[in-house]
């Protein structure tokens, strides 16, 4: 369905202005727009502090002029306000390193982190590929650099946080390893005093290997103490692994970077057809499903998205998988989707085409029900997992490109039901609500 939107375009706040937007969409409707400042976005985070909702988001690389100070600033994060999302309003931009780029942005708060100030909120960001660091974002206005966990490093992406615990998986490129994307386990619990536990990575990546080397880490998502798995994806658009990681034994055994000791934590492995890679690994445990005979069983999934790199519909199209981890040590694929892309000729349209990652919030509206996933091209797109085994499209939004390909890069959700998409080359942020079936699927009322 395509029709015409109209929507009040708040640049950083500063020079509203309404403009109609030609833009694509089933069940999903505009709720609010920023331009970012015409920068190139990678992660938004959406968090809430004394009734506050700050979007927190991790910049590609780049540099642009920022209207709040007027000086021309290296991409890195950028801090909006979206407490109303029909007016969300840029507060405060902390540059990246020369060239740009922090990519990643995590938060946590003091009330929750076992070791922090408990009034406090912290962000957790890479610095470019050399470093990551934690700020404090208590007043969104003006950050305050707290510390830099760890520096000197040749690659950084996709962290993960445990503010319960403070645990925190960072992905980084650390010298003397074979790979330029692995794991490092910190405990930022305390975050002005991290303390590093191990590194970790596939056999084959460590020091001193020898052979081929496995495919890079692209990020991991844990499920805390009470879970005690950690599932890592690795891969882009190729040789995908979704590794099964015991936490507690990842945490408390032995930590010398041998083969041994890299398999130890291992519970289980799952290696995708090698053209399609492991970019986003969501775990989606203790899943009604429904037998053969009619009964319901609770089944564990892990959601693992692709991430599609070339243009055109040519080459193989990265998609998502639903993988029953149920048996830890024979995954199996329970079905897969993909995008569609002959209606709407999204073939002859410029950008990416395929998949790239799916939310990462495991906020009780969607979980388990609505799996969102940036598609690049193709915007967001909605799915229906409830049944594990038949996903399908409920909802999409198609940005109108301004002139420029779509790029939507990522997507999250907040505790509120929005939706947020951000674009790769600049085209901003989109603040999104369900509508139709698709609310009627996420149980809103």
């Amino acid at each position: 369905m395509r029709y015409a939107l109209a929507f009040v375009l708040v640049l950083t706040g500063v020079l509203p202005s309404i403009t109609a937007v030609a833009a694509e969409s089933r069940d999903m409707a505009l709720a609010g727009f920023h331009d970012l400042q015409g920068r190139g976005a990678y992660q938004p985070v959406i968090h809430e502090h004394k009734g506050r909702w700050i979007a927190y988001i991790g910049l590609h690389s780049g540099a642009a002029a920022n209207p709040l100070t007027g000086q021309r600033e290296d991409n890195g994060t950028l801090l909006v306000d979206v407490t109303d999302p029909a007016k969300p309003q840029a507060l405060h931009h902390i540059p990246g390193p020369p060239g740009g780029e922090a990519q990643m942005a995590r938060i946590c708060k003091g009330s929750e982190l076992p070791g922090a100030a408990r009034d406090r909120v912290y962000l957790l960001r890479s610095y470019g590929h050399s470093a990551h660091e934690v700020w404090d974002v208590t007043l969104p206005g003006k950050p305050l650099r707290v510390s830099v966990v760890v520096d000197g490093l040749r690659g950084t992406h996709k962290n993960w946080w445990e503010c319960d615990t403070g645990i925190a998986y960072l992905v980084s490129g650390v010298p003397g390893w074979r790979t330029w994307r692995m794991t490092q386990v910190y405990d930022l619990s305390d975050p002005a005093k991290p303390r590093h536990i191990r590194d970790f990575g596939l056999p084959g990546q460590e020091p001193g290997a020898g052979g081929a080397v496995p495919t890079g880490l692209h990020g991991a998502i844990s499920t805390g103490s009470r879970g005690n798995r950690v599932y890592f994806g690795h891969g882009t658009s190729s040789g995908g692994i979704l590794q099964i990681v015991d936490r507690e034994v990842l945490l408390k055994g032995e930590k010398t970077p041998t083969r041994d000791n890299l398999l130890a934590p291992q519970r289980g492995r799952f290696d995708l057809d090698p053209n399609y890679g492991a970019h986003t690994a969501f775990p989606l445990p203790g899943m009604t499903v429904r037998g053969a005979d009619g009964r319901s069983t609770q089944r564990d999934f892990v959601a693992v998205v692709n991430e599609a790199l070339s243009e055109g519909c040519g080459g193989t199209q990265q998609k998502v998988w639903m993988i029953d981890v149920t048996d830890e040590a024979k995954p199996v694929v329970a079905s897969t989707w993909a995008f569609d892309p002959k209606p709407g000729n999204f073939c002859a349209r410029p950008g990416r085409i395929g998949a790239h990652a799916s939310q990462e919030s495991f906020s009780d509206i969607y979980y388990r029900r609505i799996l969102f996933i940036a598609h690049f091209n193709a915007g967001v797109r909605a799915l229906d997992i409830r049944d594990p085994y038949k996903p399908r499209e409920i909802a999409y939004y198609v940005p109108e490109g301004r002139g420029r390909a779509v790029t939507t890069n990522n997507v999250e959700v907040d505790d509120r039901g929005y939706i947020y998409i951000v674009d790769r080359h600049g085209l901003g942020m989109h603040i999104l609500r369900l509508a139709g079936e698709a609310r009627r699927v996420a149980n809103f009322r």
